[in-house]
């Protein structure tokens, strides 16, 4: 029998879990909570043998940030998450977690039963993995995007502002180009660019951020600089790596 703990915010869909699992006598349900900071506190005290995890929670950290915590201090605790979530965001971060082993991630409507349930949970135990299909060409497709096409990420009019920018133009040469009357409509778009591709995450310096866009741009893929200024690139895996030296892009 599985020690299982239960993380999902929805109180009535909680314990309907709880029921429906316990009825099946595989499992034992140890705790349950609504967040992943609950979560990660009763782990620490007293881990069960697996989770079962909505990516959508009450508190602060959604359920991919609370397996990266909780795997932090016991690596490689299998997990099992659900979602109903269609949202790029829960894609990217889940694939940028970099959560490689013991753990399966499947919609609500087509895996929440506990017949379908218990046996991923065994598997994530016994160290095997499982993507819903459909989960998995949504990861793809953003990794996609990441990759290959950060401009994809872009609304059409920041594109245009970005290939400007990436031109060498000013504010107030773009805005003339445009036919905007205020170059500070410019400057607003240049700080959605930022936000978008995380520069506002890595500098406080508008200079370098809009350096660094140039860069992006120009090389056609995401970068990011870590606190050292060191550029660093997606690799087939999803993980941020160093870019090759002599190819690396500055500032």
């Amino acid at each position: 029998m599985l020690d299982l703990l239960i993380v999902e915010d929805n109180e009535k869909l909680r314990p309907a879990l709880k029921a429906g699992l316990a009825a099946t006598n595989e499992v034992r349900i140890v705790y349950d909570c609504a967040t992943g900071e609950d979560a990660l506190e009763f782990c620490l005290a007293d881990p069960p043998q697996v989770i079962l995890m909505d990516v959508q929670l009450a508190g602060v950290m959604n359920g991919i940030e609370t397996a990266v915590a909780i795997r932090r201090e016991l690596p490689r605790l299998p997990v099992v998450f659900y979602s109903i979530q269609d949202d790029d965001t829960y894609y990217r971060a889940f694939r940028q977690a970099g959560i490689l082993s013991h753990y399966a991630y499947v919609r609500k409507s087509n895996y929440l039963l506990p017949a379908m349930i218990v046996p991923l949970l065994k598997d994530a135990v016994n160290g095997r993995s499982f993507i819903d299909p459909d989960i998995e060409s949504r990861v793809q497709e953003v990794r996609h995007k990441d990759e290959n096409a950060p401009m994809d990420l872009l609304e059409p009019n920041e594109q245009v502002v970005a290939r400007m920018l990436a031109q060498g133009l000013s504010n107030q040469q773009i805005a003339d180009r445009l036919g905007f009357r205020d170059k500070r409509t410019i400057s607003r778009i240049n700080g959605q660019i930022y936000t978008t591709w995380g520069l506002n995450d890595t500098t406080d310096d508008e200079k370098v951020a809009r350096t660094r866009a140039a860069i992006i741009v120009h090389s056609g893929q995401l970068i990011t600089w870590d606190e050292n200024g060191a550029p660093k690139i997606l690799n087939k895996r999803g993980e941020w790596v160093e870019w090759p030296s002599g190819l690396a892009p500055h500032p």
